[in-house]
């Protein structure tokens, strides 16, 4: 990583898995810079930085988005979760994550983390989603170690499990 220019940093503030942030960047920094060198949320992966792989993907706002496409100043005031805040409780696996590693659905993990904030997003919008859709969403991320069937049967015990933990009437 560069250094950074100390005349061109500005502060940037933003919500990170549920509690606010200030970072300084350059106006060029990238969120996957920001969030990996300057806030230490490692997790957030950088693949081909052109977006095509997903490795990067976050949710801002609620909406996965490609981190590595997106200026770190864009994420002023946003509300950004990356996989570190996919856990309920410290050391606990979201349905998602536990799903993941009973159905062997992540190798080398590498794009893992883009999956599940990408699968997170999907699966919270439409709990009803099906193997179709979730394949569909699938198809923007690049997995070159697990081929997709264990991913989707991932997904789909995810679904199911969150589905029994939600109250009806909620």
């Amino acid at each position: 990583m560069p250094k950074l220019n100390r005349e061109r940093r500005h502060a940037i503030t933003f919500r990170l898995n549920g509690r606010e942030v200030t970072a300084e960047a350059e106006g060029r920094m990238l969120l996957t810079d920001v969030l990996r060198h300057v806030v230490g949320a490692t997790g957030t992966h950088v693949g081909c930085e052109h977006g095509v792989c997903g490795a990067c993907t976050v949710q801002l706002d609620g909406e996965p988005v490609r981190a590595c496409l997106m200026l770190a100043a864009q994420a002023e005031g946003a509300d950004i979760r990356t996989v570190e805040g996919l856990e309920p409780a410290a050391g606990e696996l979201s349905p998602l994550q536990a799903a993941f590693r009973e159905h062997f659905a992540l190798q080398c993990g590498f794009c893992t983390a883009g999956i599940l904030m990408s699968l997170d997003a999907l699966l919270t919008r439409e709990p009803d989603a099906s193997e179709e859709a979730i394949r569909e969403h699938l198809s923007g991320h690049l997995c070159r170690c697990t081929g997709y069937a264990p991913i989707v049967k991932a997904a789909l015990a995810a679904q199911a499990r969150m589905k029994e933990e939600t109250p009806e009437n909620a």
